[in-house]
């Protein structure tokens, strides 16, 4: 391909990436306008869930399909369920249409930054793909960043509903870029069968599952049939899901992935850190606000160092792996987190805002650290013709570890409240599970096999004669 075509692939990925992650935060701050226009007051939460769930679980299914038709059909058919889900929730009319065509907007966002990611390791040989995903996961910060803001700016000047509409302009731009610049994708010569089966079971057992765990963060427990339910039917489903993969001609996830070691590590420290993460992103805020007194304003700006930590060591992290390796990189990134979490147990009512930023930042510095090693050590170590489903996997397991932390973490702030402690004893509990996680994910990161990123990048190397004739291969 081009170096031209390529750049205009790359911005129009990073655009449609930086509209997907803004989507995940831009909507709080313009929810309490949503709900005096709209209602619905009793299931707003799902405006939020419904978004999670259906995002989280197309995304194996989004890398799957790509690998068999295409990434191009099907990038371009994610970004245009996720501006037609962005169109309709701008123009719903209730909370119920609200909810639904969030959920459409999700099935879409689902496709961006997994296929994203997965087209920039076709396009790009190992040492500059590692800069670009560097880049790319850094959109991931600056969204998260911007998302809050551009929200609240929205409502209080324009509507609530250009903060879904304003997605539609900047994703036809997206989608122009990637549609004329992404050529040559070419198709497997017969078509393939799709695993309707496996399909179906997956996104019951996984809709199910994560419907049980969203409803124990809520309940505050994980003993009621709401919960028990809702899992035990996810359990059964995804046993017989892995009982038809077994036989499928063409699974919709191979489990001979994961008797590779790498993506093994991959998983667990990615789902470790997810776990983690939402933790802090989720809890710090509220014990700046609750415990020291700290204002709603205050509280998000000490998350500003954790955003920027990230940003800037996911960049560093992805040239660093080219020089000292996989492991050194993710298990430094996973004591830094660790230590990050050790720091927050140690807070109380005298923390200063200058000392939580210091701490977070830790934080930041260890997910940075983490995130794009891994993402950039699986695409090295699968076949070409499972990328799409493997770079998903990652995606999907930190997404199913922050829905688990936030419901884990939630209920044992709700089992301390309920024993009569105060708000600060409370999040110590919090701040300890989280520490408990990061030790285990530190134990993961020594899975990753040492030294392999010199070796994959020769691998690289030799490779690239084949990549000269400007295809991008969908499968």
């Amino acid at each position: 391909m081009e170096e031209a075509k390529k750049r205009r692939v790359l911005c129009g990925v990073m655009l449609a990436i930086f509209l997907s992650a803004m989507e995940s935060t831009v909507v709080a701050t313009a929810m309490p306008t949503v709900v005096a226009s709209l209602g619905g007051i009793r299931i707003y939460s799902w405006v939020f869930s419904g978004f999670l769930l259906t995002q989280t679980v197309s995304m194996p299914l989004w890398g799957r399909l790509s690998d068999l038709f295409g990434r191009r059909p099907m990038y371009l058919a994610g970004l245009v369920t996720f501006l037609a889900g962005s169109a309709l929730s701008g123009m719903a009319q209730d909370m119920l249409q609200l909810v639904l065509f969030r959920m459409v907007q999700g099935l879409g966002a689902g496709s961006l930054m997994t296929l994203g990611y997965t087209i920039i390791a076709e396009i790009y040989g190992l040492e500059r793909r590692a800069k670009m995903q560097g880049w790319i996961s850094g959109m991931w910060g600056v969204a998260s960043l911007v998302g809050p803001w551009l929200g609240g700016v929205l409502s209080d000047y324009a509507s609530w509903r250009w903060v879904f509409y304003i997605n539609v302009p900047f994703g036809a731009v997206a989608m122009a870029l990637i549609a004329n610049a992404l050529t040559g994708d070419t198709r497997r010569e017969r078509r393939e069968a799709i695993d309707y089966a496996g399909v179906g079971l997956f996104t019951a057992g996984v809709s199910a599952g994560l419907v049980g765990i969203m409803q124990a963060g809520r309940a505050g427990a994980w003993t009621g049939l709401d919960v028990l339910g809702p899992l035990a039917l996810g359990g059964a489903a995804l046993a017989a899901f892995v009982a038809v993969e077994r036989r499928a001609a063409e699974p919709i996830v191979p489990l001979r992935l994961f008797a590779v070691r790498m993506v093994v590590a991959a998983v667990l420290t990615r789902f470790l850190a997810g776990m983690a993460m939402f933790g802090a992103l989720s809890f710090v805020p509220l014990f700046l606000q609750s415990v020291t007194g700290a204002s709603a304003t205050g509280a998000g700006l000490v998350l500003t160092p954790f955003i920027l930590g990230w940003v800037v060591m996911s960049v560093t992290s992805a040239r660093l792996v080219l020089r000292i390796g996989y492991r050194t990189v993710v298990v430094a990134g996973m004591a830094c987190l660790t230590g990050a979490f050790l720091l927050f147990t140690r807070w109380s009512a005298a923390l200063t805002q200058g000392v939580a930023m210091r701490d977070v930042l830790l934080a930041g510095v260890g997910m940075g650290l983490v995130i794009v090693p891994m993402l950039i050590a699986v695409q090295s170590a699968v076949p070409r013709s499972e990328l799409g489903v493997a770079t998903s996997m990652t995606q999907f397991f930190m997404s199913i570890g922050g829905a688990l932390g936030l419901s884990v973490m939630g209920a044992v702030m709700a089992q301390r409240l309920s024993a009569g402690l105060p708000m600060a004893p409370a999040l110590h509990g919090v701040f300890v599970t989280g520490l408990v996680v990061c030790v285990a994910g530190l134990g993961a990161a020594f899975l990753v096999p040492a030294g392999r990123a010199q070796a994959l990048a020769r691998a690289e190397m030799r490779a690239e004669p084949t990549r000269a004739g400007g295809s991008v291969h969908g499968g």
